[in-house]
């Protein structure tokens, strides 16, 4: 298991969006890759940044809608869960479901403060002006808060640092929680 806090860094002016995950000592835990003009959102996560060691997958279930679901898979093909957006509910404050393999669900990401997400996609147009926003998020597991996810002020990239609350049972219900939690990032970045 990584040492928390994770740093999470988005390059900003890419073609297909890119994600740093670093640990408190500052070594690559993950780095992620998003398919750029893809029908259906697919992501590979690996564990090096020369993208030479594939670690899991996410593809949406059905071209891009407002409620897909979203599987994560290891590279043969095993699914180790998913992470479904609450339609209409997300609109006011960004809520995820997490479900684990047999599709139970078992997690829960959403926004601490709706009224922050309103602020930060008025002013996200402005330059500069978003570094003074910075929405967090809280990952349930079980109806308890295990990690907290914090966007940081910064000009040239998005960073989030990711904090852990409470206990995770095991690697594989980990792994589940940072892929759902880099979904649900994606996805919300552009979302504005």
């Amino acid at each position: 298991m990584p040492q928390y806090p994770l740093s999470l860094s988005f390059k900003i002016v890419v073609f297909n969006p890119q994600v740093k995950v670093t640990d408190a000592a500052g070594s690559l835990v993950l780095y992620v890759k998003q398919k750029a003009l893809a029908l259906k959102e697919s992501v590979k996560i690996y564990a090096d940044e020369a993208q030479t060691t594939e670690l899991f997958a996410i593809k949406a279930n059905k071209v891009i809608d407002f409620s897909a679901q979203y599987n994560i898979t290891t590279p043969n093909g095993r699914q180790i869960g998913t992470v479904r957006r609450q339609g209409l509910r997300s609109i006011w404050k960004a809520t995820y479901e997490i479900l684990d393999a047999s599709g139970n669900q078992i997690g829960l990401i959403h926004e601490e403060n709706a009224w922050i997400k309103v602020l930060d996609s008025i002013v996200s147009e402005i330059p500069f002006a978003g570094m003074f926003i910075n929405p967090a998020y809280l990952v349930e597991l079980r109806g308890n808060t295990v990690l907290y996810l914090k966007k940081q002020p910064a000009f040239f990239e998005g960073k989030f640092n990711l904090e852990q609350r409470g206990p995770i049972a095991s690697a594989e219900e980990e792994s589940l929680l940072l892929n759902s939690i880099i979904m649900m990032l994606l996805l919300e970045r552009s979302r504005g």
